[in-house]
């Protein structure tokens, strides 16, 4: 892996090139050509060409990535040499759930340090405002406790407030926790320093998708919180603005069809969790449990009669299972559908495109295909 490393730190940074076009590569590269990633970089430009219909810039973005191959290979002996790990995204080591939720837009390489196994477990990442209100960080207790007493890690970003909390709590209910840096993981040093114990006894794992050595940058921030929802099979926020970080991730999320949860406001509250609930994330109570449903606003669009055939909105049930784990009455708060609950699951049960993942609840998601 030493000698591949630096082929992939040199892959992951290709100039102006973002995961979805290195995906594509990479596929087309590996599964097609069935070529290991030094061969593809030892490839002729008319081969590229000829191979990949890769154009004049891709060329030459490709060329001026090849020409850092040197830096990178003193880059990547010095990663390894101070215990940290690379996992590219062909790895069987790279965790399923990102890339389950990510799909091609899944990071090309994960650079991490501490307990890589964390990351093959059930996941809880609990998100919320730098300036969380008493009862968010309250909320972000007990939910770090639920997931630590079910064995479940937690997942946040280490910034202050919601962040900090959901870590600092999982490791005092004894849990685990994965750290997304906005950062270089070679950047990390006092919080290496802090969390060494932690680390040590594989409570917990830093993680980072950017450059080793990447300064801490706002857009850094940003481009984190993608991951951290993508390292998550559960999303409970805690408080949200109608702006920032938290607000993007969770309307992001919404359009990718994830099953967020959301704190349910007191009616005193200023901040934008009634919003996000309006716009279809799951009310719940201050230790993560289904509340009563907010009422939906008229705009959200016209309810399906009951006595209508299934067929008619089953494509609608299906598109929300593409990226995301539901309970049918979840699929019904979602969808506004006016359906019996025991006549939606008979449907999902039968449908040979979805799957159960859990029983108790009886919780569906749609059948996928790895992409590697």
């Amino acid at each position: 892996m030493n000698h591949e490393a630096t082929y992939w730190i040199t892959l992951a940074n290709l100039p102006k090139w973002g995961p979805k076009k290195t995906i594509g590569l990479i596929i087309r590269f590996y599964h097609e050509q069935r070529l290991d990633i030094e061969e593809f970089f030892h490839l002729t430009e008319s081969k590229w060409r000829d191979l990949f219909t890769l154009n004049d810039q891709d060329i030459e973005d490709l060329n001026t990535a090849k020409s850092e191959l040197p830096n990178n290979a003193f880059l990547a002996e010095s990663l390894l040499n101070e215990g940290y790990e690379l996992i590219p995204v062909i790895s069987p080591e790279y965790p399923k759930t990102l890339k389950e939720n990510m799909k091609n837009s899944a990071p090309v390489a994960l650079y991490l340090k501490g307990n890589k196994q964390i990351l093959q477990e059930r996941s809880v990442a609990i998100v919320g405002s730098r300036n969380a209100s008493d009862i968010a960080l309250q909320f972000t207790d007990n939910i770090a406790r639920l997931a630590s007493q079910e064995y479940r890690v937690v997942v946040s970003g280490f910034a202050k407030g919601v962040d900090k909390q959901a870590l600092d709590s999982a490791i005092k209910y004894k849990g685990q926790s994965i750290i997304v840096l906005p950062q270089g993981i070679m950047t990390f040093h006092s919080g290496f320093k802090k969390y060494y114990k932690q680390i040590v006894d594989g409570d917990v794992l830093v993680l980072s998708t950017f450059h080793p050595k990447a300064p801490w940058k706002v857009e850094l921030a940003m481009a984190r919180n993608p991951i951290i929802y993508g390292l998550a099979d559960e999303i409970f926020v805690a408080e949200s603005g109608e702006k920032g970080g938290t607000w993007s991730g969770v309307i992001d999320g919404l359009r990718k069809n994830r099953r967020i949860y959301v704190r349910k406001p007191a009616e005193d509250e200023k901040n934008a969790n009634h919003i996000l609930i309006q716009k279809g994330a799951i009310p719940v109570d201050m230790n993560g449990q289904a509340a009563e449903p907010m009422e939906l606003p008229k705009e959200q669009g016209q309810v399906i009669t009951a006595d209508e055939p299934i067929a008619d909105y089953g494509s609608k049930v299906l598109d929300l299972l593409k990226n995301g784990e539901y309970q049918a009455k979840e699929i019904i708060h979602r969808l506004n559908l006016a359906v019996e609950e025991a006549r939606l699951r008979e449907f999902l049960i039968k449908h040979p495109d979805v799957q159960i993942t859990k029983k108790k609840p009886l919780t569906f998601s749609l059948k996928q295909q790895e992409l590697f």
